[in-house]
């Protein structure tokens, strides 16, 4: 397995939360980013900050085990859930955590997606899009509510709180966020629609 380099995970999270934070995928200092930079060495965004507004010497470098490695900042106080996937899941080196409005309504509403209506959706995430069991924030309940769910998936929706997305890159994650908001909106929007919306036909 390869890790990208720390200048290049530094230079690439701060770029990726620009873009979380100007899409309205996370408002104020929500959300959170973090990317794998080798066996036991992560770097996440700090802890109470904008997404919109880092710079690489704000992000924090901490081992698997949560111990702070460097940094002037504290790391996110999700950094657990983040830890949490690199220790389940192979060959993930980026994870995406943000409150975008569609997808966090159907969270806080504790309402799966169903997205087997969707061709490409179903090409991403598979047939539904699952919420977990609420957590509360910053504590270790909050990667045990997520372990059940993991596999075979790339993407949850958290009990009454938001979005999380992960994947091999940063790249990759941060695609998988915005297209997780897209798909619950036109969700959304196809149920209200007479009928509802229509799985896709099998055998064509």
């Amino acid at each position: 397995m390869s890790f990208p380099s720390e200048h290049e995970a530094r230079s690439t999270i701060c770029e990726y939360g620009r873009r979380l934070y100007a899409r309205g995928l996370v408002a104020g200092n929500e959300g959170n980013i973090s990317c794998r930079i080798g066996v036991n060495e992560v770097i996440v965004t700090p802890t109470m900050e904008s997404k919109g507004y880092m710079d690489p010497d704000m992000l924090v470098k901490v081992d698997l085990d949560c111990n702070k490695i460097s940094g002037s900042y504290g790391a996110s106080s999700e950094t657990l859930m983040h830890l949490g996937i690199y220790k389940v899941c192979e060959g993930v080196t980026a994870v995406v955590h943000a409150h975008p409005v569609t997808a966090t309504a159907f969270a806080c509403c504790g309402k799966n997606v169903l997205i087997d209506s969707i061709a490409e959706a179903a090409l991403f995430f598979g047939s539904e899009l699952i919420v977990t069991p609420y957590a509360a924030l910053g504590t270790a309940a909050v990667p045990e509510s997520i372990l059940p769910y993991l596999s075979g998936r790339r993407a949850l929706l958290l009990g009454n709180h938001g979005a999380l997305t992960w994947a091999a890159t940063l790249k990759e994650a941060y695609f998988l966020m915005e297209s997780l908001e897209q798909i619950c909106r036109t969700y959304m929007i196809s149920e209200k629609l007479p009928g509802g919306s229509a799985p896709i036909p099998q055998g064509r």
